[in-house]
């Protein structure tokens, strides 16, 4: 038998294991014979010595000029754009999501670094008239630092770029954390920066555990911010820990994205988004379709449609073109969707299809789970109100468009949003209360685009938005600068006359 593939960190510039020699595996999710390869188990010394050199590197790198940096990130998205198919292969191995998405994750990721280069001749600060005379004042943009990463396994390369490609156009460097499910998809993105010149330290990677690699390099002094893309659960205790000191943090964390179906929706636009929005990615993405609000007048009509486009979806290995939706993550991904489907049938939601694991040799070795969809859920149910984060979709029953958004707004979270109707009236007003960071008319709640702001409201997030040029907030301080040419001390409001 051939020796598994073995993966190592990237410390300033160098492939090195852990200082521990310890290994974790990795496996395919839709098969766990397939062994993908082992992993550094990274422990506090490494995450130190990953920290140090991006703390050595950062005054070289924060002093190249912005267009300069720019031109890294440029070769590193033409690299990617090179070896898309293979780095959408190793994450479907990883991940299990289906080879059409991962190619779009690796895209997404291509996009971001573009979209970011961009920046290098940008990063605009502002000019404003100063109030005395002979005075200039500006404000610019200064990098902040080290910046620790510490990402999700659901866009395994798509979210990384995010946080990555911001933090090195605005100057910083950076040590990411990748999820332990999913640390080749990192690797391999890290790889290709490397490869497209970015100088040693400046980008390093340590692989883990949340607990053994996570937790050190939330707690290094010398990082100066961290930023979390995960479940809400764990960014609290982030939070917590870098308020103790005084980090700067970036959340973008879980999400109940409601679709709104109205009595004049063109229900098979409705369905097809609802069945993207809800399986896509098995469920396992934040802006998931996780509730349809549907009117009473269409519910069942639509209900209908639904539960036979969910029963044609074909379920495998996401390797093979022909299948729609892949595995859960992982065993305990899986477990946690079986348990909410037994709450749901707890408290009296109808099942109408799904809920169960599918059978066959094809699915025998992998985490699957069927497309599950309830009827007749109601607001106050945990499947309406919790993060499943698995192919389960509750669908809420009302009355109008004004019940519907207070059903919508009835959860702690407020990431993504969606209304199918023909009525613009209705459309903008869902559009304006609709307590979500991202709302969409007549489409999905899955489909962010790297251009705008991503991110949303409540339990969602702290406030920061990652992509669009918002994404510099997180990765910058502000600094006003005022040159006084006059040639003697005024002293602002002071020397006002009125």
């Amino acid at each position: 038998m051939a020796s598994p593939a073995v993966f190592v960190n990237l410390i300033d510039g160098a492939w090195v294991p852990a200082r521990s020699g310890a290994t974790f595996e990795n496996r395919n999710p839709a098969d766990s014979d397939d062994l993908i390869g082992v992993f550094a188990r990274s422990g506090e010394a490494d995450v130190k010595a990953a920290v140090e050199a991006a703390r050595r590197a950062w005054d070289g790198w924060r002093l190249t000029p912005a267009p300069r940096r720019a031109e890294i990130l440029f070769r590193a998205s033409q690299l990617l754009m090179e070896r898309k198919e293979d780095h959408a292969r190793d994450m479907t191995r990883e991940m299990g999501k289906v080879l059409k998405e991962t190619r779009g994750d690796v895209q997404e990721a291509i996009d971001t670094g573009f979209y970011s280069g961009g920046e290098g001749r940008r990063l605009f600060g502002e000019t404003v008239p100063a109030e005395l005379p002979n005075k200039f004042a500006m404000s610019v943009r200064s990098p902040i630092g080290v910046c620790g990463l510490i990402t999700p396994w659901n866009f395994p390369m798509a979210i990384p770029s995010w946080k990555i490609f911001p933090a090195l156009i605005c100057g910083n460097t950076v040590v990411i954390k990748p999820a332990t499910d999913t640390p080749l998809s990192v690797i391999n993105f890290v790889r290709t920066l490397a490869d497209a010149g970015v100088p040693p330290g400046v980008v390093n990677v340590v692989t883990g555990t949340g607990s053994e690699t996570g937790d050190p390099l939330l707690r290094h002094p010398d990082v100066r911010l961290i930023s979390f893309t995960g479940s809400t659960q764990v960014g609290r205790s982030i939070a917590i820990a870098c308020a103790e000191t005084y980090k700067k943090c970036s959340l973008e964390m879980g999400g109940k994205n409601a679709m709104i179906v109205m009595e004049d929706a063109d229900l098979d636009l409705a369905v097809e988004a609802a069945t993207w929005g809800a399986f896509g990615t098995t469920g396992q993405r934040c802006t998931a379709t996780s509730r349809a609000i549907v009117h009473r007048k269409v519910a069942g009509e639509f209900a209908e449609r639904l539960v036979a486009r969910a029963r044609a979806l074909r379920i495998g290995n996401g390797l093979d073109e022909a299948v729609d939706m892949g595995p859960c993550v992982n065993e305990s991904q899986r477990a946690t969707v079986e348990s909410y489907v037994a709450i749901g049938t707890k408290e009296g939601a109808r099942l109408l299809t799904g809920g169960k694991r599918p059978t066959g040799s094809h699915v025998a070795r992998g985490w699957f789970y069927e497309p599950t969809i309830f009827t007749d859920v109601r607001r106050q149910m945990r499947i309406a109100k919790e993060e499943i984060f698995g192919p389960v979709l509750s669908i809420l029953p009302v009355e109008d468009l004004d019940e519907a958004v207070a059903v919508a707004n009835d959860v702690d979270y407020g990431l993504s949003g969606a209304i199918f109707t023909r009525d613009v009236n209705r459309a903008f007003r869902a559009m304006r209360d609709l307590e979500v960071g991202i709302f969409y008319v007549n489409s999905s709640t899955i489909g962010a685009e790297v251009q705008l702001p991503f991110g949303g409201v409540k339990q969602t997030g702290n406030g920061h938005r990652e992509a669009g040029t918002t994404v510099l907030d997180i990765f910058t301080e502000w600094k006003s600068i005022y040159v006084d040419f006059s040639g003697r001390l005024q002293k602002a409001q002071i020397d006002r006359v009125d």
